[in-house]
């Protein structure tokens, strides 16, 4: 286990909890999440019960949780930190795609659950969308019903207005909502950004946002070399 990183102090920071059984993908998976503002990586996991024993130390907002341990199934560790009374938020980290997975950790109550292998605005676009919704949570206060409904809808697709992740513009997602509701069928990254006129890094991110917000489906388009094309389409 990897502990605290000496680093300087952030108030407003998200520390995070990396556990994951290969130290090379660990050691990929701390690289992205730091990168990423205010999440901070404390520690570094390879197995449940190393997992148990640092947030027992360590005390994170956020695990990043892999499924396939030596020792634990990671679905298993939620139940036993829960029992140790701590409350931290739990995002999957997997190559498990079994629908039963899929459900078990619906039902553990992970905020999030995340296919390997995937690439940083993946990661980043999930990352971005825990702490919009950990804002809210945390800042909402509950006078009725409707206050109640407001929190609960934090997975409901939102206009590309409302609530757009640092660094993205209110313009640049109008204009690639456009580009994908008027489009014939699903864009590429590149097709998008020649629509819009931005570059296809940003039109990515963009589309990106629509996926995880569930405005926009992905497809992938596999071609004869190379990896598939992800392909987006608005979701009606």
């Amino acid at each position: 286990m990897t502990g605290r990183a000496e680093t300087p102090d952030a108030p407003d920071a998200i520390d995070v909890l990396v556990v994951d059984d290969d130290f090379m993908v660990a050691r990929v998976h701390r690289a992205f999440v730091e990168r990423v503002a205010p999440f901070r990586v404390v520690g570094v996991a390879g197995s449940g019960r190393q997992a148990i024993d640092a947030v027992d130390e360590l005390r994170p907002e956020l695990v990043l949780l892999d499924l396939y341990l030596p020792d634990l199934f990671g679905l298993d560790v939620i139940p036993r930190l829960r029992t140790a009374g701590h409350d931290c938020d739990v995002m999957v980290i997997s190559a498990a795609r079994e629908a039963d997975t899929v459900r078990g950790a619906v039902r553990h109550g992970v905020v999030d659950y995340l296919l390997k292998p995937f690439e940083f605005e993946d990661l980043r676009t999930r990352l971005e969308r825990y702490v919009a919704q950990r804002g809210r949570l945390l800042t909402t206060v509950v006078r009725g019903q409707a206050d109640v409904d407001r929190v609960l809808a934090g997975a409901a697709p939102a206009p590309a207005a409302a609530g757009l992740p640092k660094g993205m513009s209110v313009e640049t997602a109008e204009l690639v909502e456009r580009a994908l509701r008027t489009a014939d069928g699903t864009l590429s990254a590149t097709e998008c950004a020649t629509l819009t006129g931005v570059s296809r890094v940003s039109a990515r991110r963009y589309l990106e946002y629509f996926h995880t917000t569930g405005s926009a489906d992905v497809s992938l388009r596999y071609g004869v070399a190379g990896r598939p094309e992800r392909r987006y389409g608005w979701r009606a």
